[in-house]
């Protein structure tokens, strides 16, 4: 199947799945600590040293930093089968951690070894992870690199697996419960109250000083005034003020005597006032554009009914270009599907190719090892050796016998002889037993 511009970017994905799986399944105390491994490095400026990975123990995974540590740093890296940094290094991990998971699953795997034959070790993993019922449509050949997107999906496919097998299930996240903070009640300022008419009367007036006067002062002097006619009421029965000068005086006092009181925004009559000239204004300006609006909908009305009218006509005179396009189009996805099962016919017969060639790698090795033994002469020379050093033993031998022999036959005549002398000497005459 056709893949996507972001199909480079799937085996990070798959590598950031198989690292939580991994954690998960704690695999930096099971696997990595029993091997005397560190967890996956994160040192993007490591040496990569290909050919140290054999010379080098299972432990010592990435020899160099690139900020100069010495060792790795120790933090998850979710990279590592993703890029190339060490081939022999993550070949070797790879092999590792697949044979865990494996054994995690419940089924018997060997550890590989270093200097055991990647060929083999490959072959075994892949057989185990069809058993699962996992599809591999990828030549073995693609995981001697020790990185790359199959790597990613063979490890990926055993953790879940093993996660399976251990009865792991995913659980909704729970979330924490935040405390609402409480509102702090704000004073409206909007509201109006008669401390705050007193205190902005008060401003005006002390603003306003200077030009206007205060009508503290004024009740004050009324007061005294009144309190001072009260006295003299005997004296004011008949006023001596002139008429012309108090018209004057009231005449040149009369500005002064203005008040004005300051209008606040924050009154609701205002705001009230407000909304009415707004609403006056939107209806007088609605009136006016109203007769545009309709002029210009009858113009986009017009315009969409001559699109409709030119669509028709150019489907009309397009329909059989389109029946050609769509049959086209038809013959285009028969081929696709044709191609997409030779193509997997293909693979199939790369897989079998593959088998078959480490099948053959493997009885031309068992012939050369066999032909190597055979025409060898070490092991004739040994025969024949060993051949001498038999005679020369079975000829020492021949000689000890016939010793033994003769001493035998010495031993049983000087036996017969005594014997012999015994028995003549037990036949003493009688005669000669008296004289005793």
């Amino acid at each position: 199947a056709e893949r996507g511009p972001g199909a480079a970017y799937h085996m990070f994905v798959l590598m950031e799945d198989l690292l939580d799986k991994l954690k998960l399944l704690s695999y930096e105390e099971e696997a990595l600590r029993r091997h005397n491994m560190r967890p996956l490095s994160r040192c993007p400026g490591a040496r990569k040293t290909p050919g140290r990975a054999a010379a080098a123990s299972p432990g010592r995974l990435w020899r160099g930093c690139g900020r100069g540590a010495g060792w790795g740093c120790g933090r998850p890296c979710p990279h590592y089968f993703a890029l190339p940094t060490n081939p022999g290094e993550q070949f070797f991990m790879f092999c590792m951690l697949a044979a865990w998971l494996i054994t995690k699953v419940g089924r018997p795997f060997e550890q590989p070894q270093e200097y055991d034959d990647p060929n083999a070790t490959i072959s075994n993993v892949l057989s185990e992870l069809r058993s699962f019922g996992r599809p591999v449509d990828f030549p073995p050949s693609k995981l001697k690199a020790g990185y790359g997107e199959q790597v990613c999906y063979v490890l990926d496919c055993l953790a879940e697996e093993a996660l399976k097998y251990t009865g792991f299930t995913w659980k909704r996240p729970a979330y924490p419960t935040e405390e609402l903070e409480e509102e702090e009640i704000t004073e409206d300022d909007a509201e109006l109250t008669l401390d705050k008419l007193a205190e902005g009367v008060v401003e005006e007036e002390s603003d306003n000083e200077e030009n206007f006067i205060d009508l503290n002062v004024l009740k004050a002097q009324t007061y005294r005034s009144d309190v001072n006619d009260t006295a003299k009421q005997e004296e004011i029965l008949e006023s001596t003020t002139d008429a012309a000068e108090w018209n004057l005086e009231v005449e040149r006092v009369l500005p002064q005597l203005k008040v004005t009181i300051r209008t606040d925004n924050k009154d609701w009559r205002i705001h009230v006032d407000q909304m009415h000239q707004h609403k006056d204004g939107i209806e007088s300006s609605l009136k006016e554009t109203r007769g545009y609006l309709d002029k210009l909908h009858n113009e986009i009305s017009r315009t969409l009914e001559k699109i409709n009218s030119r669509e028709k006509y150019i489907n009309s005179q397009l329909e059989h270009l389109i029946q050609e396009y769509r049959s086209a189009q038809a013959l285009l996805s028969e081929a696709k599907e044709k191609y997409q099962e030779g193509s997997g016919g293909v693979t199939e017969r790369i897989r079998v190719l593959s088998e078959i060639t480490e099948l053959l790698e493997r009885v031309k090795q068992e012939t050369e090892e066999k032909g190597s033994s055979m025409t060898d002469g070490a092991p004739l020379v040994k025969i024949k050796q060993a051949l001498t050093k038999l005679k020369q033993e079975t000829i020492q031998m021949d000689i000890q016998i016939g010793v033994m022999e003769h001493t035998l036959l010495q031993s049983k005549l000087k036996e017969k002889s005594n014997m012999t002398r015994d028995m003549h000497a037990t036949m003493i005459p009688e005669a000669t037993v008296g004289a005793y």
